[in-house]
């Protein structure tokens, strides 16, 4: 049994699938600290420095902050049609959340690190909690979510200003030294040892990729954990809201949406450019473009995240019979396999065991594949949307919770 859908949360869905890609394409081709830092690519003509600038601005944490609002809006639909069908709603969703971990653990070790489905997986046990709530008490807890995760990215930051003041001190140690150089080094410098060594370990084979997954496990994985969880709480919390609120579903009028996205840009996006002045007049230096990427930019994605929500559902209420519109909410019905997809495409081309491009494609050249990777997704979903009656990955996600494999192709 496949769930009633909701067209302008298949059209949001659609476009946040795409546009993390063209966030995560640094991520697949380039060293792990290029995501923040464009001087690690080695690489800093202006057509890289313009696109760091338009993923810093636009992309980075919107889409996904986009997504984690439609995987709170969808807990809420999928618990509620359980208990409306006299099923337990939070068991069912507990059983997706942990077969949905697993997938997140086979995607990280098989094909890339950046999975976030783990963290959407155990965020959403505790999202669960707050699914009874009105929208005015999930939008309070939702920002207090953001607050939460501003002050412990803040915390961490400011710690590496301290660390740096402690290293320069006339008393301090070599080791001291030594240790804050390396690191500093390595969030800024293409020829840091530990950089390099990244680049040898992605250009060598499949074996060697997943024994240095495993030897960074599990200490990067809590990492990466603590500076994402309290935020994908919250724009789960806030998608909730908006879902009760008529947001998600098109139910408010399209002069709403478009002043709305007006406002949050206006909010949003003149903050975000002075970040990225200042992060450009340092010369890329380690803590100012770290701190922008990981905290002092935060603030600021939430209204960005809501403006492109608002911005894309203006754009489909007034072109709802556009066939693009439908291309992007077909690639939407297929996000889990066209999020998969892209990884594997991508490390496919990327890694040792494909083409192995990893570190050869300088920034400004990475839109090309992007663009390469929208238009197999708008090619490929549409056709099969009007045949099945759910994506691959969907299929096996739906099968492993229902510990039966599910009808996939729709009734004639």
């Amino acid at each position: 049994m496949t769930s009633p859908r909701i067209p302008a949360m298949d059209v949001l869905r659609g476009c946040a699938v795409l546009g993390i890609l063209w966030m995560n394409i640094s991520a697949f081709a380039l060293p792990q600290n290029a995501y923040f830092n464009p001087a690690v690519s080695g690489w800093t003509g202006a057509g890289d420095i313009a696109f760091w600038a338009v993923s810093l601005l636009l992309v980075d944490g919107k889409m996904r902050g986009l997504f984690a609002l439609l995987f709170g809006a969808s807990m809420l639909l999928l618990v509620d049609r359980e208990e409306m069908a006299g099923r337990d709603g939070r068991r069912t969703q507990m059983i997706r959340l942990l077969w949905l971990f697993m997938l997140g653990c086979a995607h990280f070790f098989l094909l890339w690190w950046g999975d976030i489905l783990r963290v959407y997986a155990l965020v959403g046990l505790f999202a669960m909690l707050f699914v009874q709530l009105d929208p005015l008490d999930l939008v309070k807890r939702a920002f207090l979510c953001f607050l939460l995760q501003f002050l412990l990215v803040a915390a961490f930051i400011g710690s590496l200003y301290l660390r740096g003041h402690g290293a320069a001190a006339p008393g301090a140690g070599a080791a001291m030294r030594d240790g804050f150089a390396s690191f500093m080094t390595a969030l800024s410098d293409p020829a840091s040892p530990g950089t390099l060594a990244e680049i040898a370990t992605y250009r060598n084979g499949f074996g060697a990729i997943l024994s240095m997954k495993i030897a960074a496990f599990p200490g990067d994985w809590i990492w990466g954990f603590l500076f994402n969880a309290f935020e994908t709480l919250g724009f789960m919390l806030l998608g909730m809201a908006m879902l009760k609120g008529g947001f998600l579903t098109g139910g408010w009028d399209a002069e709403q949406y478009r002043r709305t996205a007006r406002h949050c840009f206006l909010i949003g996006l003149p903050p975000m450019a002075a970040l990225a002045l200042w992060v450009w007049w340092s010369g890329f230096a380690p803590l100012p473009t770290y701190g922008v990427a990981l905290a002092w930019s935060l603030p600021f994605r939430i209204p960005l995240t809501v403006g492109w929500a608002a911005l894309i559902l203006w754009l489909a209420a007034r072109h709802r019979s556009s066939p693009l519109v439908a291309r992007f909410a077909a690639a939407g019905r297929m996000t889990l396999s066209n999020y998969l997809g892209t990884s594997l495409i991508m490390t496919a081309l990327f890694y040792g065991w494909g083409l192995g491009l990893f570190a050869h494609v300088r920034p400004a050249l990475l839109p090309l594949f992007v663009l390469g990777g929208w238009a197999a997704m708008l090619t490929w979903s549409q056709p099969y949307a009007t045949r099945f009656a759910m994506g691959p990955a969907e299929w096996i996600w739906r099968s492993l919770c229902h510990g039966r494999p599910q009808k996939i192709r729709k009734s004639s």
